[in-house]
């Protein structure tokens, strides 16, 4: 009851105790200038005038135009319609087009891709916290591009379904509806939407495809969304806004005359990374428009009766107020207690009784804080618990006494994750995909690893599988397999951690990007054999298969020694000993997802060796599996390449530029191989065995003719004579003048290769 007692006295003195905060007055325009266009109110700095806005800001102007009722703004001189625009946040809601493409029986009859020109100069970008961006359609997927700073992001989704009744109704799960959060700070954004099979499938009851950004909330899905939705369509999008464009707002733009804050305002930088710019607001005690000319204005406190206790008296200063007892009373302050009579009595009681008093808050003051932070502290040590459970953590720890071996993995703690990684700072971030973000850390015994966060904000369900899978993958000790370290169970979704691999990934060197590349033939090939032995090994050669169903080129990555290394098994699936399919929900990359199971929702290990081949074709022709830059017909890099090989066209996709004299026909040999790997129906593929015992071959043949090249490079030359534990394998591939190599036992040289651990427990 005493504990009860003392918050009830600290809630009523902080109640007494805190002004009241006046709502904020209308915004103003200057005068002689309107501030209605319409139902929208236009507060300075923007202005319908050229006199009217910011002087020298042409971004402020808001074009109000008559010929409709009633009146409609836009901004600038541009279409972009203007709904609303707020002082308080430095935000403004226009509406934007839906963009759409429609087929009829399979021709396509209206493509209409929609764009925000918001260019750089301008300090306009768009919310990532307020909207979503959204695809709708059953044969669809859709594109959002855009800039930060001079950086072009792009990210997109993609909607299946095989009937409206398949449709999951108010939501977007990726059946029949899209959608993902998008990059913070983006202008000049873009939305593009295509289809697979130009709705062939699906035409009867869904011609079209859309694609939007929207404010979030505001859509909300349903069978009638796919007739509703068009082109002339417009949806609401929230704009972040501020006044110039600087990398450091605040701090330059007080150094200038032109500087927004007016009287009794101060300026702030907005926390969104990307944006430029700042935003003014009123000071305490004061309100009002902080851009206007004549500033922000004191609000007078007193116009509330309750401010003040009915024994004193209420009287504004500028900036605050203070509540006047009768002469020969105090009540100690300005808060709202009632009036002290001390006439008679000596000052040193009056001092007293203050004394008193403020000691008396302080300590309620202190008792309440270390109440709270107690219960906070409480609070996440039960919520770090049920994370712990929800993710399997108990069947976790009970399934690694049995593996106690230097291989098992490690059960990290949130705080040992944070101190690797300086907290997750940004500055320790070494890449970011669609399955989440990875941060270089370096462990206490210095030791360096890669955590991965995941971006999914739904608990593990299936927490008895994802145990199995990090017990699975930590007994991997492929030379050419990421190995999986260990994990932190208490947040809401696991923290994996990984080796650091410290060269970058295929892609990098193959399109020559961050600094990295180009590799040569010899190296290419070298990685391809590696690549293709590991994916074998998680085939055939584990406990429980594994189909990695993301193979691409950013998932292999490279060490010192160009060794390749398979990473990301964030979409993996286990398959048990008694199946040879899954049916699960279609992921992976759009370029390198595996056609057949794209259809049929289907998983097989035929389903890598077809990702596989698309990076067979990016290695020799040095080409991007989905270029946006060409013609429709020649986005897709794998059917450009069948078409090639099918039309005796191969000369003009591979790249000359890798290949060295006398090794074309190599190519050549490399190039039917993907094909192969890239057949539509996964039955006609060869096995990831099969893919990796014929680039042994391959290497064989390369080893036998460079000769120790002057072109070669020391690690090329030196993998293509070294004695490899998987060169012995079964094939038939002929070389330059014919002979036949030929080689046995592939199981017993991938096990070698592999260096397996095998616990006594499980027999593998």
């Amino acid at each position: 009851m005493a504990l009860q007692f003392l918050l009830v006295v600290v809630l009523l003195l902080l109640s007494g105790a805190s002004t009241t905060k006046t709502t904020a007055a209308a915004a103003q325009a200057l005068p002689g200038c309107s501030d209605k266009c319409g139902d929208l109110t236009v507060p300075y700095p923007f202005g319908m005038e050229e006199r009217c806005h910011m002087e020298g800001r042409s971004e402020y102007f808001i074009n109000c135009t008559h010929t409709t009722d009633p009146p409609t703004a836009y901004l600038m001189r541009g279409n972009l319609v203007v709904t609303n625009i707020s002082l308080e946040v430095g935000e403004l809601r226009i509406v934007n087009y839906v963009s759409t493409d429609c087929y009829a029986e399979g021709s396509q009859t209206v493509y209409f891709p929609t764009w925000l020109n918001l260019p750089r100069q301008y300090p306009y970008t768009v919310s990532d916290s307020k909207n979503k961006f959204y695809a709708v359609g059953c044969d669809t997927y859709a594109i959002v591009r855009g800039f930060r700073g001079g950086e072009e992001l792009i990210t997109g989704c993609m909607s299946i379904c095989s009937s409206l009744a398949s449709i999951d109704k108010n939501l977007c799960t990726g059946i029949g509806c899209c959608q993902i959060n998008i990059p913070s700070g983006l202008n000049n954004v873009s939305v593009e939407v295509n289809s697979y099979y130009n709705h062939t499938k699906v035409w009867d009851f869904n011609p079209c495809s859309y694609a939007f950004l929207e404010e979030e909330g505001q859509f909300n899905l349903s069978t009638s969304s796919f007739q509703q939705l068009n082109s002339t369509v417009r949806l609401p999008i929230v704009l972040n806004w501020a006044i110039g464009n600087e990398e450091d707002p605040c701090n330059e733009a007080q150094k200038r005359e032109d500087y927004a804050c007016k009287g009794n305002s101060s300026c702030y930088n907005r926390s969104i990374k990307g944006s430029v710019g700042y935003l003014c607001e009123c000071l305490p005690g004061y309100e009002g428009n902080p851009y206007h000319p004549n500033g922000c204005t004191d609000v007078d406190e007193c116009t509330n009766s309750t401010i003040c206790d009915h024994s004193s008296t209420c009287e504004n200063l500028v900036g605050n107020y203070t509540c006047k007892c009768p002469e020969g009373q105090t009540n100690y302050g300005n808060i709202n207690i009632p009036c002290v009579n001390i006439n008679g009595k000596s000052k040193n009681t009056a001092l007293h009784i203050s004394l008193g008093v403020c000691l008396s808050i302080v300590m309620v003051l202190v008792v309440s804080f270390w109440m709270y932070c107690g219960m906070k502290r409480r609070k996440f040590n039960q919520l770090k618990e049920k994370y712990f459970k929800e993710n399997g953590g108990l069947l976790l720890q009970q399934k690694l006494k049995n593996f106690d071996g230097p291989q098992a993995a490690k059960i990290f703690t949130k705080e040992e994750l944070k101190n690797a990684t300086n907290n997750f700072a940004d500055s320790g971030k070494i890449g970011e995909g669609g399955y989440g973000t990875v941060y270089k850390g370096t462990l206490p015994d210095k030791k360096e690893v890669a955590i991965k966060v995941s971006k999914s904000n739904a608990p593990i369900t299936q927490s008895n599988q994802f145990v199995n899978e990090v017990i699975v993958l930590s007994q991997i000790n492929h030379r050419n397999v990421v190995r999986l370290l260990g994990c932190c169970l208490e947040t809401q979704t696991p923290l994996l951690v990984y080796e650091f691999v410290g060269n970058g990934t295929l892609y990098e060197h193959i399109h020559i990007k961050n600094g990295k590349g180009p590799l040569s033939f010899g190296l290419r090939m070298k990685i391809a054999t590696e690549t293709a032995g590991s994916l074998a090994y998680l085939h055939y050669s584990t406990s429980m298969q594994i189909v990695h169903r993301d193979v691409k080129a950013t998932n292999i990555l490279l060490d010192e020694n160009f060794t390749a290394k398979v990473s990301d098994f964030g979409a993996s699936k286990l398959v048990p000993e008694d199946h040879n399919q899954l049916s699960t929900l279609v992921q992976g990359t759009l370029g390198y997802l595996d056609p057949e199971y794209l259809q049929s929702n289907t998983l097989t290990e035929k389903s890598d060796v077809y990702s596989f081949g698309v990076v067979l074709v990016e290695l020799i022709t040095s080409q991007v599996a989905i270029s946006h830059e060409k013609p429709e017909a020649e986005r897709n890099l794998a059917n450009c390449f069948i078409t090639s090989v099918e039309e005796n066209r191969l000369a003009q996709i591979i790249d000359h530029e890798i290949i060295k004299d006398g090794s074309y026909e190599i190519a050549e040999q490399v190039a039917y191989l993907a094909k192969r790997c890239l057949s539509l129906k996964g039955r006609d593929r060869p096995t990831m065995k099969e893919v990796a015992m014929e680039l042994e071959a391959i290497l064989q043949v390369m080893a036998k003719h460079s000769g120790g090249k002057p072109d070669a490079s020391p690690i090329e030359s030196d993998y293509l004579h070294a004695t490899s534990p998987a060169n012995d394998y079964i094939v038939d591939v002929r070389g330059d003048e014919g002979e036949a190599i030929t080689s046995i036992d592939y199981d017993q040289s991938m096990q070698n290769q592999a260096q397996i651990m095998k616990p006594d427990d499980d027999g593998r």
